[in-house]
């Protein structure tokens, strides 16, 4: 076997892993999946299908009062009766545990919600994994991050309507596709240093899902350079559900070639 040919099997082996790892994570019995509803909480107690307690929020955060014969676990510790969990950072949450479910209790575009998650529901236990393209070293693509003199503001739209994301976006990554100079801006990734980048492109709607798909990076080199493997393009949980409020990409970010890399429209949506 020559040495590209070897390379190549390397590639897309270490893709295959990557993606089985991504699956493992999506079908999680306590991941998105599993969300049975989205609720978003008021000043008034409410109780919600799949979810023990009266629910409310106010200035100091969010209050749920349980009734004599129900439970959470927090952290490992059992609350009974009246619990303050607090004012919620946005893009926070707070996982509470009530038999084999999880409640997740966070904060999403200012708004204070519950998302009841249950290993049972019929969209986990019917996942049958997310098609896509298959790897190709073509769609890797070099590129260059430039930091802003100060991180931006951006606000972008969201899966959910009317409700809006903020993020304070450090960079802008720049690259060149198929004869195309093309520029993208980053937010935060999930370690301090890493990117999420946040886009569309011609396939959007088409093959791939119409609303966004996402890069994660890891951080950029020193002199700024950066990779993008577009083969590791994937769905965000809003692609799956209904219940999901997802970022949507700013508009400077949707591209105008077809990336035919990465994840497609699940199986869900089709």
């Amino acid at each position: 076997m020559t040495t590209a040919a070897t390379s190549a099997d390397t590639f897309t082996a270490e893709w295959q892993d990557w993606h089985r790892q991504q699956e493992t994570n999506l079908a999680d019995p306590h991941g998105f999946l599993a969300v049975t509803g989205l609720h978003w909480l008021t000043a008034a107690p409410q109780r919600f299908p799949g979810a023990p307690g009266a629910w409310s929020t106010g200035p100091d955060g969010v209050t749920v009062v349980l009734d004599d014969d129900e439970e959470l676990l927090i952290d490992g510790n059992a609350v009974r009766g009246t619990h303050r969990f607090g004012v919620i950072p946005e893009r926070s949450g707070i996982n509470a545990v009530w038999g084999d479910a999880v409640i997740e209790v966070a904060k999403r575009g200012g708004h204070d919600i519950v998302r009841p998650r249950h290993p049972d529901n019929p969209l986990r236990t019917g996942f049958r994994g997310t098609p896509a393209y298959a790897p190709d070293p073509k769609w890797v693509v070099g590129g260059r991050y430039t930091a802003f003199a100060e991180p931006r503001p951006t606000t972008v739209g969201a899966a959910v309507e009317g409700l809006e994301h903020v993020y304070d976006a450090p960079g802008q990554i720049e690259f060149e596709l198929d004869g195309h100079e093309m520029r993208l801006t980053a937010f935060p990734g999930k370690a301090p240093g890493h990117l999420t980048v946040l886009f569309t492109d011609a396939t959007s709607g088409v093959t791939t899902y119409a609303a966004n798909r996402v890069l994660q990076l890891p951080p950029p080199e020193s002199d700024g350079s950066v990779t993008l493997d577009f083969n590791r393009a994937v769905n965000l949980p809003c692609a799956y559900t209904d219940l999901a409020t997802c970022p949507l990409p700013p508009a400077e970010n949707r591209l105008p070639v077809a990336i035919e890399a990465g994840e497609k429209i699940p199986y869900e949506r089709g």
